[in-house]
């Protein structure tokens, strides 16, 4: 089903949307609403969760003059101010991860206009490729430090990117939230996780966090990860560097899925093994 048929009916996505979607709108205070957020409530997030703020605020889409024709990325750096579509999933998702992690998305809104001015709109250099990918698919691994997990982390890692699937989904389950820490940062990934199918998949990044990441509030983890990830990111040369991102199939991690059995795992089709001759990511060793 796509999303744009899919109306604010918590029972239906109660029912049918993947995990994650339910708790984020659950997280958010969103879930006992009767109808779509708009940008006033979105707004009304920020004050709520933030003591200060200095990312753009959210604006909705009928607001904006019909002539005004600005970039998307200009609009945010000029304004600060987020466009934002009223009763669209995928800009109320966008909207979800600017909540989470304001000082990363402005990064990338900043890193996408240096290419611009550099380069102009279209077409896009790899660099934004890079970011756009990473922007609408992303997932943020965070890799707990000061346990005993620690050494075997970038082993985790690269058993990961080698599509060693039964490895990491079900030999390793017992790492996941407890050592390795998932967080979905691509709005177009929880959109399509409205009415999840197999072949769904993100491009993830590691990030590393300190001993007792797994003790912190859920807004104490989004602020720790928020700026691992920037500086993460930094490090990384800014997404000029590649490969980088590689894929990991959303319905395989455990918790994103309500049917994950031995069986679901064997499908190929969806869990691929490894192109010969694939590169390996500049991300590791972490």
């Amino acid at each position: 089903m796509h999303s744009n048929v899919i109306d604010w009916d918590m029972n239906f996505l109660k029912a049918h949307a993947a995990p994650p979607v339910v708790r984020l709108l659950d997280a958010m205070s969103l879930s006992s609403l009767s109808d779509f957020p708009n940008d006033v409530t979105l707004n009304k997030l920020i004050k709520r969760y933030y003591g200060s703020w200095s990312a753009p605020t959210f604006k909705g889409q009928s607001k904006f003059e019909q002539d005004d024709n600005r970039y998307y990325e200009a609009i945010i750096s000029q304004d600060a101010t987020v466009p934002t579509r009223e009763r669209n999933w995928h800009d109320l998702f966008n909207a979800l991860i600017w909540l989470q992690f304001p000082n990363t998305k402005t990064l990338l809104n900043a890193l996408h206009m240096s290419d611009i001015a550099e380069a102009g709109i279209h077409p896009r250099s790899p660099r934004r490729n890079r970011i756009t990918h990473f922007d609408e698919c992303g997932v943020v691994l965070a890799m707990e430090e000061g346990t005993d997990f620690e050494d075997d982390g970038n082993s985790f890692l690269h058993s990961l990117a080698s599509h060693e699937w039964r490895e990491v989904f079900i030999n390793k389950k017992h790492y996941w939230e407890r050592y390795v820490h998932p967080f979905i940062f691509g709005h177009a990934n929880l959109e399509m996780m409205l009415s999840p199918f197999e072949g769904l998949t993100g491009k993830w990044l590691a990030v590393r966090v300190a001993n007792g990441f797994s003790d912190l509030s859920y807004w104490e983890q989004r602020k720790v990860v928020d700026d691992a990830l920037v500086e993460r990111i930094s490090v990384l040369e800014n997404f000029t560097r590649s490969p980088l991102l590689k894929p990991i199939p959303l319905l395989g991690v455990p918790g994103w899925h309500r049917e994950q059995s031995e069986t679901f795992y064997q499908n190929e089709d969806y869990f691929r093994p490894l192109r010969k001759g694939a590169k390996a990511s500049v991300q590791l060793p972490l």
